[in-house]
């Protein structure tokens, strides 16, 4: 058994090489390899960071979501595309971790540089059958991608900066 301790300043270079990266975002992974039966990561997300909505139903999968460091926005999505659900996610609250039913659509958006989640869902990891994206969101690196992005992390009452 090896023990494995996760030191701020491992965090602090995982901030440093997403921000670096071209997808702005990055994950440190705990688990062994992808055919563990616990997935255990950290991922450090910037805001300009797009994660695709999506949804996990083959095999379902609920996922776990913790902020470690920053601020966060959990958007939970209906079948056609609709925010039913905006969380706000962050260490100092309102709220600290979210538990995600399997097969809920959703997305998660980084609103601060320097956010970082830890994440635990059941594995094993398949990347072509892990996710199912969602029909309806511009796939990464679209032309339109970035223009979804700034469409989601805003909604009509929310006047913060990032808006």
């Amino acid at each position: 058994m090896t023990l494995r301790i996760i030191a701020p300043s491992d965090l602090d270079g995982l901030s440093r090489a997403a921000q670096a990266g071209p997808r702005r975002r990055l994950n440190l992974n705990l688990h062994g390899d992808y055919l563990d039966p616990c997935q255990r990561l950290f991922n450090a997300v910037e805001p300009d960071s797009y994660l695709r909505p999506h949804r996990h139903t083959d095999p379902a999968k609920p996922e776990c979501f913790v902020a470690v460091r920053g601020r966060f926005h959990l958007l939970l999505f209906d079948d056609a595309g609709a925010i039913v659900e905006r969380i706000e996610l962050s260490p100092a609250g309102p709220a600290v971790a979210v538990d995600v039913p399997a097969g809920a659509w959703h997305a998660i958006v980084a609103l601060e540089p320097g956010s970082i989640f830890f994440e635990t869902k059941p594995g094993p990891y398949v990347p072509l059958s892990d996710k199912d994206f969602a029909p309806w969101a511009p796939p990464e690196g679209a032309p339109q991608a970035q223009e979804y992005l700034r469409t989601v992390m805003c909604d009509e009452s929310d006047a913060s900066s990032e808006c």
